[in-house]
C-alpha cells in the first residue's frame, strides 16, 4: 500500500473514531455551548442550504451542515424536483433574520464557505428544513453533531410524505 493510500485509510479511521467517540459520549445530540456560537444577520438566501450573512461587519457564505436541498434553476445548476420550494422555505425562515451560528469540527468546506448549524432562537433551522421535507440528510464526517436529530426529522418527514417525500418521484 502506497503512502497516499495509507494516509486515506488513516483519515477514514480517524473520522470513524471521532464519530464513534461522539456517539459514545452523547456529544452528538447536545447543543453547542452558547460561548461557541457566533451571531449573524442573514442578508441573502442563495438556495435551500446556502445563505449569506453579516458576521462582525463581514459578509460570509454559509453552507448549512447536515442537509442537502434540491437545486434551484441557476447559472450552474438545473432545477430539481422541490428545488424552488426548498429555497422559498429557507428564504421565508431566514431572510433578514438575526441568527446564531454553531460550528462542528470543520469550519469551512472546499469552496471556502463557512459550515454552520443555524439557530433562530431555540430552533435549529437545519433540522427544521429536513422536518419540512425540503432537504435530505447529508452526513459528512467529522461534522456529525446532530446526526441523530436529523435522522429522526427525516424519518418523520418521509413517513408523513412531507415536501419532497410526497412530491418527487
Amino acid at each position: 500500500m502506497g503512502s497516499r493510500a495509507r494516509r486515506r485509510v488513516l483519515l477514514v479511521a480517524i473520522s470513524a473514531s471521532l464519530v464513534l467517540a461522539a456517539c459514545a459520549t452523547g456529544v452528538h445530540d447536545q447543543a453547542p455551548s452558547i460561548g461557541s456560537r457566533t451571531h449573524a444577520r442573514v442578508t441573502d438566501v442563495i438556495d435551500g442550504d446556502t445563505v449569506r450573512a453579516l458576521v462582525d461587519g463581514n459578509e460570509i457564505t454559509i453552507r448549512l451542515i447536515g442537509i442537502d436541498t434540491p437545486e434551484k434553476d441557476g447559472p450552474y445548476t438545473d432545477l430539481e424536483c422541490y428545488g424552488q420550494e426548498a429555497t422559498v422555505f429557507t428564504r421565508d425562515r431566514l431572510d433578514g433574520e438575526e441568527v446564531s451560528l454553531g460550528f462542528d469540527v470543520e469550519r469551512t468546506d472546499r469552496f471556502d464557505r463557512t459550515l454552520a448549524y443555524v439557530w433562530l432562537g431555540d430552533e435549529l433551522v437545519n433540522e427544521s428544513i429536513i422536518a419540512e421535507g425540503a432537504a435530505v440528510l447529508l452526513t459528512i464526517p467529522p461534522n456529525v453533531a446532530y446526526v441523530e436529530r436529523f435522522e429522526r426529522a427525516q424519518r418523520e418527514a418521509r413517513e408523513a410524505e412531507r415536501g419532497l417525500w410526497g412530491s418527487c418521484p
